[in-house]
């Protein structure tokens, strides 16, 4: 191989294939950096890297291209307590690569230290245990983004989170080369299934190259969600058709056409993104990338001692206010953005927004939460990721200030857990709910509708609520009805991971069972709670497979299961669920007065109790009460959105156990109405007689008015 290598370009990190070879460029604050070039037989020939300009180092290696293995190797203190963890016995990753081969060997040469002396640097290589980055043929650095994608108003979303190779896995109509993968994503059965069912965005578990971490690899299991990330560039190696099949290099063209095939059916593609940590854990974890690069940079660490600090759970908080770690993220949401993608779900997203402010002490990070931090600053201001999608998990741990929803700016989305815990405890009946529920159906103004105590705060539009019932982490939709405990045993820790606290309801068995009376109830549950979600003022998000019934078998905390726990099973799914859904979706978005905008522009939204009296302030507060009747209806602007129907609407929730009838208050009785939904029994709904409806047990009526308000 190679020995030549003279001064390269340093203005753009990680491997760019030029005329005269490869340049390579990359962040370190140590004294000395060997680039590390291994042949077909796994000979390494390490080359110094001549050029520095401040902390990037360069140089442009001739005869060397696209498919070339490589890594570097960094010099420099080792002085874990002030932070400094150089040791060139250790091989690093490209924090740019665009392509990461190999897996992970846990073993103690992964460990930058001496096992029994942490102060001293382990003397053991690392290199034999360790991933290869590898040289693409892509310049890798993007500064525009390509032609966008299906671009609609947050209100008219209808979200899809799904897993790449959990939805794909076991479809029979999607080639056995293809499943599991981009490419099986992108077939039309795939996409003829997503566009049926009504939904217009996905949004992927995290598809960056991730790995498991030690504890599961020494179970023989997997970080099958992918919040372990450790190439931010990278795609997963596993989800390529085309790395399976030996044409590695195809893997990120295979990922555009994913994009363009979903775009081509009007489908926005999100992804979830994991900036908070990466994969390298604290101390005791393995040094793979960031950690031996420049562990100061890319890691806030506590200034007294040099250890982690962790508002995460995962053992490290990615410094995204320091400027080198900083460049890293927004150019990784650049380079995403450049192959069509829409938008991002920032996971843990409060860590992104912790800032300290006294830069002598080298904290980048773990301060309060701040609003107005560097990184949320420069997502809004830069010129292709201010015109992306932003969504929000609105919370890290370990803080008090943990929980920040509906604290980030006007742009985000964010997802709302108050909204999912408010619906599930309401459909299993507990009392003191009408007004938080109310609260929850308009689009929960209280949350999103500014902080009065911050004049920073911006008013929030109402579709910045994300709202869900269920995602992936927790029970699926059926297991919710079906289950009061988690059963995690398979996941190897004794059943003590996932969280207790699941707002649950059985409804009288624990798990399967052949009662008839039972399967029903909860299939009504079911039907319910999605009547509930594409009902609300918001931006609502579906977890993929709960249209079909899917179970996780009681498995709360599935992260590590590739495999039917996980799956889809195209096979058993509810058929019946999946229309009833589908026609839920269509009705949303075929009419304005259930649309956001609807709400919160100039349409009416009234309150009534069962026997028609608008609700009282003396109502609202009567903590035993399970019952209340919506009204809804269109804009009356003459500029509203008039591609959709006009209809009035009103919306009966019960959920006592025992029926109710429902009065329609005079103002309703005028008009005519049909029934269109009735989650009690969708095939028998109950009809209007005179001015009465009778609403069964734990269920919802919808009355659509029989003539479009013309005006609307």
């Amino acid at each position: 191989m190679t020995g030549t290598i003279s001064p390269g370009d340093p203005s753009i990190l990680g491997a760019t294939v030029t005329d005269h070879g490869t340049n390579f460029a990359v962040s370190s604050g140590g004294d000395a950096v060997w680039l590390c070039l291994f042949d077909d037989a796994g000979t390494e020939t390490r080359l110094l890297l001549p050029g520095r300009e401040i902390d990037v180092w360069h140089g442009v290696v001739d005869g060397v291209g696209a498919g070339t293995r490589y890594g570097f190797r960094v010099d420099g203190r080792f002085a874990p307590e002030r932070g400094r963890r150089y040791n060139p016995a250790k091989l690093l990753l490209d924090p740019y690569a665009r392509r990461i081969v190999g897996d992970v060997e846990y073993c103690d040469a992964l460990l930058d230290h001496d096992v029994d002396d942490p102060a001293r640097p382990s003397a053991l290589d690392s290199a034999p245990f360790v991933p290869r980055s590898v040289v693409v043929e892509q310049p890798p650095q993007a500064t525009t983004a390509t032609a966008p994608g299906p671009r609609r108003a947050a209100s008219e979303l209808v979200i899809y989170e799904v897993h790449v190779r959990g939805f794909t896995q076991s479809h029979p109509d999607i080639p056995a080369e293809l499943r599991g993968t981009f490419a099986g994503l992108a077939h039309p059965a795939a996409i003829n299934y997503l566009t049926s069912l009504g939904v217009n965005a996905v949004e992927l578990l995290p598809v960056h190259r991730s790995v498991a971490e030690r504890e599961l690899a020494q179970q023989h299991l997997t970080n099958y969600w992918g919040y372990n990330t450790i190439g931010f560039f990278a795609p997963h190696n596993a989800y390529s058709a085309a790395d399976r099949a030996g044409r590695g290099a195809d893997s990120i063209a295979e990922f555009r056409h994913m994009v363009d095939a979903l775009h081509g059916a009007g489908i926005e593609v999100i992804l979830d993104v994991v900036y908070n940590h990466t994969a390298e854990g604290d101390d005791s974890g393995p040094t793979l990338c960031h950690r031996g690069l420049n562990n100061r940079a890319y890691y806030v660490l506590d200034p007294d001692d040099g250890s982690y600090v962790d508002t995460t759970g995962c053992g490290n908080s990615v410094a995204v206010a320091h400027p080198t770690t900083l460049r890293m993220v927004t150019d990784s949401l650049r380079y995403w953005a450049s192959l069509g993608v829409d938008g991002f779900r920032f996971d843990l997203a409060p860590t992104l927004a912790r800032q300290g402010t006294d830069s002598t002490r080298n904290d980048w990070g773990g301060e309060p939460f701040d609003p107005t931090a560097t990184f949320l600053r420069v997502l809004g201001q830069d010129d292709v990721l201010s015109r992306v999608r932003l969504i929000a998990e609105p919370w890290d741990v370990g803080r008090n200030d943990s929980h920040q929803l509906g604290a980030f700016g006007p742009e985000w989305g964010e997802w709302n857990d108050r909204y999912r815990d408010c619906v599930r405890d309401f459909w299993r009946s507990h009392e003191g709910l009408l007004a938080p529920m109310a609260r929850r159906l308009t689009g929960s103004a209280d949350i999103f509708g500014g902080r009065h105590h911050d004049p920073a705060t911006v008013i929030r539009r109402r579709a910045a609520s994300i709202n869900y019932v269920t995602s992936h982490d927790g029970f699926t939709l059926h297991d919710l009805v079906s289950y009061e405990r988690k059963h995690n045993d398979n996941n190897g820790f004794h059943n003590s991971d996932g969280t207790d606290d699941n707002r649950s309801w059985n409804c009288g068995v624990e798990g399967p069972t052949d009662d008839p009376a039972i399967v029903a109830l909860r299939r009504r549950q079911m039907r319910a709670m999605l009547t509930t979600l594409l009902l609300s003022a918001g931006t609502p998000m579906l977890l993929g497979g709960d249209e079909r019934g899917r179970t996780q078998r009681g498995n709360n905390n599935p992260y590590c299961q590739d495999n039917e726990i996980s799956w889809f099973d195209w096979t058993s799914g509810d058929d019946a669920l999946v229309a009833f859904t589908s026609s839920l979706i269509s009705l949303r978005r075929g009419h304005a007065a259930l649309s956001r905008s609807a709400v919160e522009r100039s349409g009416v939204t009234d309150w009534f109790t069962p026997d028609g009296t608008p609700m009282s302030d003396e109502h609202w507060q009567d903590q035993g009460a399970r019952s209340i009747a919506w009204l809804l209806t269109p804009p009356r602007s003459a500029s509203a959105r008039t591609h959709l129907a006009a209809n009035d609407f009103v919306v009966l929730l019960n959920s006592w156990w025992h029926g109710i009838d429902f009065v329609l208050a005079p103002v309703l009785a005028e008009q005519k109405w049909d029934v269109v939904v009735d989650t009690f029994a969708p095939d028998a709904p109950s009809p209007i007689v005179g001015s009465t409806c009778h609403v069964r047990a734990r269920s919802i009526v919808v009355l659509r008015s029989t003539v479009p308000r013309s005006d609307g």
